[in-house]
Order: C-alpha cells, then sequence, then structure tokens
C-alpha cells in the first residue's frame, strides 16, 4: 500500500493534547499543505489563520464552548494550536474547498506526527461581532465564512482505533 494511503488510513481524531508547543517550522508545513488543497475553478477561496498566541487561542475556545451550549468546556481539548480555515462566501464552491484545505491540514499533521482534529462552529464564531473583530484586526476583508478549526498537538495519549468501516460503504457501476 502506498505511503500516502496508509496515513490516510491511520489518521485519528485526537481529543487530548499536552500543552507543549508545536514548532513554527512544522505549523507552516501544515499549512502549506492546505494551500495545496484542490478548489473550484483553482479560485482558491479559503484562507488559513494560525492561532499560537494563548490569549487568542483561549478567547476562541471560550466562544466557541459558548456557542456549543457548554461554557465551561474547552472545544480546543487543550491543543496549543489552532488553524482556522475561512472560506471567500462569493465563490460558488467555497464550503467544498475549505473543507478539503481542512482535509490537508489534517493528513499533513499525521504526517509530521501532530495530533489534529476538525472542530466546528467556525461559521457561528465569525459570524459574532468578536470573531468580525479579529478579522479585522487581522486585515482581512471580504465575505469570507469559518469552515472548521483545525486544531494542532502532540496526543496525550495513545491514538484511538479505527472504527470499522460500513458495509456497503462504496457501490460500483460496470
Amino acid at each position: 500500500m502506498g505511503e500516502t494511503i496508509e496515513k490516510i488510513r491511520t489518521r485519528r481524531s485526537i481529543r487530548k493534547y499536552k500543552p507543549d508547543a508545536v514548532p513554527e517550522e512544522i505549523i507552516e508545513k501544515i499549512i502549506e499543505a492546505g494551500t495545496y488543497a484542490a478548489t473550484g475553478r483553482g479560485a482558491q477561496s479559503p484562507i488559513i489563520i494560525a492561532v499560537t498566541k494563548k490569549e487568542v487561542r483561549d478567547k476562541l475556545s471560550k466562544l466557541n464552548a459558548e456557542i456549543m451550549g457548554t461554557p465551561d468546556s474547552d472545544p480546543f481539548y487543550g491543543a496549543p494550536a489552532v488553524l482556522i480555515v475561512l472560506a471567500d462566501r462569493t465563490r460558488p464552491t467555497y464550503l467544498y474547498d475549505g473543507s478539503l484545505v481542512m482535509g490537508n491540514l489534517m493528513l499533513a499533521a499525521h504526517d509530521l506526527g501532530i495530533g489534529s482534529c476538525w472542530i466546528h462552529r467556525a461559521k457561528e464564531e465569525f459570524e459574532l461581532p468578536e470573531g468580525k473583530e479579529l478579522l479585522k484586526s487581522l486585515g482581512i476583508e471580504g465575505d469570507y465564512e469559518g469552515i472548521g478549526h483545525c486544531i494542532l498537538g502532540y496526543a496525550d495519549g495513545e491514538e484511538p482505533a479505527a472504527k470499522p468501516r460500513k458495509k456497503p460503504y462504496a457501490f460500483y457501476v460496470k
């Protein structure tokens, strides 16, 4: 089996992290992989925001938890880094484009020995004044919708086992 397929087969969502920071050069490699995701008509509608500043990470986590209805939880599971994917809503394939970026980010993280997990509610976060203010503070303008948060860090414990694949998963037309 090819190395890429093996990485796809063994990637898991990690939901408990050590507090150790992910080196910037590793984050940059993960982001680069995200920028090579396929996008409709090659339009490259997504953008990625890398958050490693603890105060901002904690503020986003709190906001996400409030949206989820569990204000005392950490939806980022202690991960020290968050890559936020947003996409230009004016592009017809923006949601798919951003989803492919998320997939590339998680696979690249796994390949580099970094745990990851897709955390939802980015859409709701960036519809709120706090989310809009963050974009404005970064000089990001446009009609962007939050697609997801790719949390990153070193797994604290064993990776979970894969669940069995459902049957049938694929159908063939010959």
